[in-house]
C-alpha cells in the first residue's frame, strides 16, 4: 500500500507523521523494521548480509528499535564458534491500534496490535446522519474504555483508523458530498479526532477498508480484488497489484449508482433514476417486500426473513444478485480480478444473493476473464472493515518513512 494512498493527519493540533529531526537519530530504522516484520528472527549479521549496511550500521539502528520496544530479543541462533549471536524479532504488540468501521445505521469499533489481530470490539447502532461530532464522539470514548478493557493507555497507541459510508477525497481524508452523511460534507475528521486523542488519524470509505481487511485476512496473495459491500448502500472496493485503487478524486468503486435497466424510472438517493442501489439495495428491497405485504425496514430484515424461508425475501434476493452481477460483469471485462468477493449485511442472508451474482457474471463476462476468477462470500464477515482500518494504520505508520517517529517516541 503506497502513502498516496492514505491520509495523513490534518487540521488544528494534527500529530505530524513524520519527524524530520528524527532521521538524524536512528537513519533507516524502518527499513530492518519491514524486514523484521515477516515474522523471522535474524541476527545482526544477517541483517548486515541482507541490506548491505556496515555491522555498526545496523547495531546503532537495532538499538533504536530495542529502546522503542518495536522489537525485542527472540533467542540465540545457533552457533558457529564462540558466543551463540542474539536473533531479533517484531513485537506485534509494543503498540496498538483503534479501528471503526462506521456504516449508515452502525458503528463497530476494534482495538488491534500491529499485526491486525483484533484484541477487544465494540459495536453500536447509530444513525451516521446526527453528524460527525457526535459520532465521533462515541468513537474516541469508547475506544479509549475499550484500551482500559485491554489495560492499555492512548500514550499506546500507533493511530486510529475511521471507514466512513460515503466518498472520501483521499487526499484529505474528508467526505465529499455524502448523500446519507448531512454535516459531514468536507468535516476535518482526522483534525476532530486527533484534537481529542492526539494520535495519528487515517481516514477512507468504509468499503474501501473492508476490501483491506478482506485482502489482509483471506486473500494476501491476490494482486487484483473487487469487495462489493451490499448493505443499506452498495459500493466497491477494489484492490490492484496489492494496494486500494482510489481513482482520481477517491470515487473509483462506487458501482451502486450503475444505471441497471431493471431501476427503470425509479430513483435514486443520489438525484438519478435506475442506479443499482435503487433496486438492489437493503433498503429497496425492504421496500419492495413491504410492497407486496411482507413488512421490512432495512437489510436486517430481509436477512432475517431469509432466514426464516420467506419465498418473496429469497426471490428478492436472487433477483438483486442478477442486477449486482450486471454491473459486476461489465467490471469483470474491464478490470479481470482473480477474486470477487461479495459482504455486507445482506450477504448473510445465505447463498441466493451469492448465486445471482454467479449466474449473470458467469453468463455475460469473458471465458477468459472468468476461468480463474473466485466468487465467494467473505470470510473477515462482519469484522473486514474494522481489520482494514487498523491495517491502514499499520502499513502507514511503520513504514520506514515514518518508523523514525516511533523510534524518538512519537
Amino acid at each position: 500500500m503506497t502513502e498516496d494512498a492514505l491520509t495523513a493527519p490534518s487540521g488544528p493540533g494534527a500529530t505530524p507523521l513524520r519527524n524530520p529531526a528524527a532521521t538524524t537519530a536512528a537513519p533507516g530504522a524502518g527499513t530492518l523494521l519491514r524486514l523484521l516484520r515477516d515474522g523471522r528472527p535474524r541476527t545482526r549479521s544477517e541483517l548486515a548480509a541482507v541490506t548491505g549496511l556496515a555491522r555498526s550500521t545496523v547495531t546503532q539502528r537495532v538499538d533504536a528499535l530495542l529502546a522503542s520496544g518495536l522489537i525485542g530479543p527472540a533467542g540465540e541462533a545457533v552457533s558457529t564458534g564462540g558466543r551463540p549471536p542474539t536473533t531479533f524479532s517484531f513485537r506485534p504488540g509494543a503498540r496498538v491500534v483503534l479501528a471503526a468501521d462506521l456504516g449508515a445505521t452502525h458503528a463497530r469499533l476494534a482495538l488491534t496490535d500491529m499485526s491486525g489481530t483484533v484484541l477487544a470490539e465494540d459495536r453500536a447502532d447509530i444513525d451516521i446522519a446526527t453528524g460527525p461530532e457526535p459520532v465521533l464522539d462515541w468513537v474516541v470514548d469508547h475506544g479509549r474504555t475499550l484500551l482500559e478493557s485491554v489495560g492499555r493507555h492512548t500514550r499506546d497507541l500507533l493511530g486510529v483508523g475511521v471507514g466512513l459510508p460515503g466518498p472520501v477525497q483521499h487526499s484529505t481524508g474528508r467526505a465529499v458530498n455524502p448523500p446519507i452523511m448531512p454535516g459531514w460534507d468536507h468535516f476535518d475528521v482526522s483534525g476532530y479526532v486527533d484534537s481529542r486523542i492526539a494520535r495519528p488519524v487515517l481516514v477512507d470509505n468504509d468499503v474501501n477498508i473492508m476490501a483491506v481487511g478482506e485482502h489482509h485476512v483471506a486473500w494476501p496473495g491476490a494482486s487484483h480484488l473487487l469487495f462489493v459491500k451490499v448493505a443499506t448502500g452498495i459500493g466497491c472496493g477494489i484492490i490492484s497489484e496489492g494496494s486500494v485503487y482510489r481513482g482520481a478524486q477517491g470515487a473509483a468503486g462506487d458501482m451502486g449508482h450503475i444505471y441497471v435497466p431493471s431501476g427503470a424510472d425509479r430513483p435514486c438517493r443520489c438525484g438519478n433514476t435506475g442506479c443499482l442501489e435503487a433496486v438492489a439495495s437493503g433498503h429497496a428491497l425492504a421496500e419492495a417486500l413491504t410492497a407486496q405485504g411482507v413488512p421490512a425496514t432495512g437489510a436486517r430484515d430481509v436477512v432475517e426473513l431469509s432466514r426464516n424461508g420467506s419465498v418473496p425475501a429469497l426471490r428478492a434476493l436472487r433477483q438483486a444478485g442478477r442486477d449486482i452481477g450486471e454491473v459486476l460483469a461489465a467490471s469483470v471485462n474491464m478490470f479481470n480480478p482473480s477474486v470477487i468477493v461479495i459482504g455486507g449485511a445482506l450477504a448473510q442472508a445465505g447463498d441466493h444473493l451469492l448465486a445471482g451474482v454467479r449466474e449473470i457474471i458467469y453468463q455475460r463476462s469473458l471465458p477468459l476473464a472468468t476461468e480463474n476468477l473466485s466468487i465467494v462470500s467473505s470470510k473477515a464477515g462482519e469484522s473486514a472493515g474494522v481489520i482494514g482500518a487498523a491495517v491502514m494504520v499499520i502499513e502507514h505508520c511503520l513504514s520506514p518513512e515514518h518508523v523514525e517517529t516511533l523510534v524518538m517516541g512519537g
